[in-house]
């Protein structure tokens, strides 16, 4: 089986190391060529471009910032993929994108799935995703070795397009949980509980998440996680926000956490940490949980 793999970031350098690692046949592309060196460095083949490695490849892999470059890396994939191979998109899509796509498959004979992926950086460099896979069955069989080597969780959740709804729709739990669990210590700070042992005791109790194990610490420590940013989230949630509207959901809650999102680019810019809206939050509240530490003067 021979796999090109579109898209070295955050997400995709890891996932295309695990793939090269089980000893699938991989060749990469990413429009930095930087990202490109140390899977080549590994064993991977370089191509010049994604239609030269789409043109030799039997299953083509995408992990994209969303719908606009998936689009635009589709018009040059459907122009070289040969039939019954697949494209399998682990990006974040949305559902107009995806039946655009669906049908431009169709007519070049080429099989699609939808894998976004879960588990964040750590999970797609310890292969331990889960990829959220929407397609045929046989087609979704044909590729396990592929899925089996970047998570541990990729069962077929339903027809094409199933596996960008489930992710948009637990995505916005990173979000959401997020705001709530600022307020929450900062509820308990200004009651005069020590922030970290107010952290502790949600870590311990019902309010207990993955928000709370891995994003906590970074709100308390100012650090916001700098591994994803803030434009992205705010992507994410103009996804889901947008996905309502197309399936009839009412998502007031989330739609209040996209105007945090948004407001909070504008005061800290797109490339920010993607936590750093919780110090909005903070800032409304007169506390911001992670001073720096004053200079004195010499």
């Amino acid at each position: 089986m021979r796999v090109l793999f579109v898209g070295l970031g955050n997400m995709g350098a890891p996932m295309a190391h695990n793939l090269l690692a089980s000893g699938i046949e991989l060749s990469v592309f990413d429009s930095d060529a930087d990202k490109m060196a140390p899977l080549i460095a590994a064993g991977a083949a370089s191509v010049s471009s994604v239609a030269d490695g789409a043109a030799h490849g039997d299953v083509v892999m995408t992990s994209l910032p969303g719908p606009a470059q998936v689009e635009s890396v589709g018009s040059e994939l459907f122009a070289s993929l040969r039939p019954a191979s697949v494209w399998i998109d682990l990006s974040t899509n949305d559902l107009a994108c995806a039946r655009r796509l669906v049908a431009k498959a169709a007519e070049a004979g080429v099989h699609m799935l939808d894998g976004p992926v879960t588990g964040g950086a750590e999970g797609a460099a310890a292969g331990t995703l889960s990829v959220l896979v929407g397609g045929d069955e046989d087609v979704h069989a044909r590729c396990l070795p592929i899925f089996e080597a970047i998570g541990s969780r990729y069962g077929l959740l339903g027809p094409y397009g199933a596996g960008y709804v489930a992710k948009i729709a637990s995505v916005t739990l990173c979000y959401t949980q997020s705001v709530c669990l600022t307020e929450a210590l900062l509820l308990g700070a200004k009651g005069g509980v020590d922030p970290a042992a107010m952290l502790d005791v949600i870590q311990h109790s019902t309010g207990r998440s993955y928000v709370a194990e891995r994003y906590g610490p970074e709100i308390l420590n100012g650090g916001y996680d700098d591994t994803f940013a803030l434009e992205l989230a705010v992507k994410d949630l103009r996804l889901a926000s947008e996905m309502a509207a197309q399936v009839g959901a009412d998502l007031t809650f989330t739609e209040g956490v996209l105007d945090l999102y948004r407001s909070t680019v504008a005061t800290f810019g797109a490339d920010a940490p993607h936590l750093i809206a919780m110090q909005a939050i903070e800032q409304r509240n007169d506390l911001i949980f992670h001073q720096p530490p004053s200079v004195t003067a010499p």
